[in-house]
């Protein structure tokens, strides 16, 4: 039976304070406060700033119970240097060092831009970024749609790394949605639906949606076919604009619990939000 874990994309963000944090709560109290609704939680900081292990051990004990996932730096999916990535592929796999101890990560995203084309030189990068990693539970997020073949699926499947699954707009310069197990690990990132807006200046304005009950069932749906040959499947809402991310896990976490056709194990908190 596969274990499905749903969060968020990020937990510490100011406007959360008030409808998921109570009122007055210090941004170094977030995700002890964020533990109490959700099993898990995706981590973005780390593509922004390389982690630090002594700040991850401190996130671990403030949050004992929670399961992490945490997105590569920068250095190793977007602004590569060639005669640097594998030092700083060196830092980062020693900053991960606290959760693999106390067995709390879950994955490790590797989420590559558009830019990111499928050509010989790219591909060998990969191979060996992947080398330099494994055995992290390793997960690739293409968002150029000329990774998505037959050749790319089967080198992840050799290796053990997950292909994540993506929701996001159907517009020109995404890729399509394609849910593939390459790994007893499944991963769906969810990151809203605007349109309009996606490619626009202001990039904050592409997580502002919430997702309707008729999206979230469809999107059950998927997790559901994902966890037939999954051992776990992880679920992170993106759309984190106030704090939509929260309703939309919390509500598909409800949709989940009440499905009584899906043969899988869930892991869901209470929790409650006002907004």
């Amino acid at each position: 039976m596969s274990t499905i874990l749903i969060g968020t994309s990020g937990y510490s963000y100011t406007e959360w304070v008030g409808p998921v944090y109570p009122q007055g709560t210090k941004s170094e109290e977030y995700l002890a406060h964020y533990a109490q609704h959700f099993p898990t939680v995706e981590l973005n900081f780390s593509y922004y700033r390389m982690p630090e292990a002594t700040q991850l051990a401190l996130m671990h004990q403030s949050a004992p119970s929670l399961l992490f996932s945490i997105k590569a730096h920068q250095s190793l999916t977007h602004t590569i240097e060639p005669e640097h990535w594998r030092e700083q592929a060196t830092l980062f796999r020693r900053s991960l060092e606290p959760l693999l101890a106390a067995t709390v990560l879950e994955a490790v995203l590797l989420q590559f831009p558009s830019s990111f084309h499928y050509e010989p030189e790219r591909r060998r990068y990969l191979d060996s970024l992947l080398r330099v990693l494994s055995p992290l539970p390793l997960v690739v997020e293409f968002r150029n749609g000329n990774w998505y073949n037959n050749r790319t699926l089967d080198s992840l499947r050799e290796r053990k790394v997950a292909f994540a699954s993506l929701d996001l707009p159907s517009v020109s310069g995404n890729p399509p949605v394609m849910d593939v197990l390459t790994a007893p690990l499944a991963y769906l990132r969810l990151h809203g639906r605007n349109k309009e807006t996606w490619w626009g200046s202001d990039a904050a304005s592409r997580y502002d949606y919430l997702y309707s009950d008729k999206e979230l069932a469809a999107l059950l749906e998927r997790i559901r076919s994902l966890a037939v040959g999954a051992d776990t499947v992880l679920v992170y809402f993106n759309n984190h604009r106030r704090a939509q991310a929260v309703i939309n896990a919390r509500r598909l976490s409800q949709l989940l619990a009440q499905d009584k056709g899906g043969a899988c194990k869930t892991t869901v908190q209470a929790s409650s939000i006002s907004m």
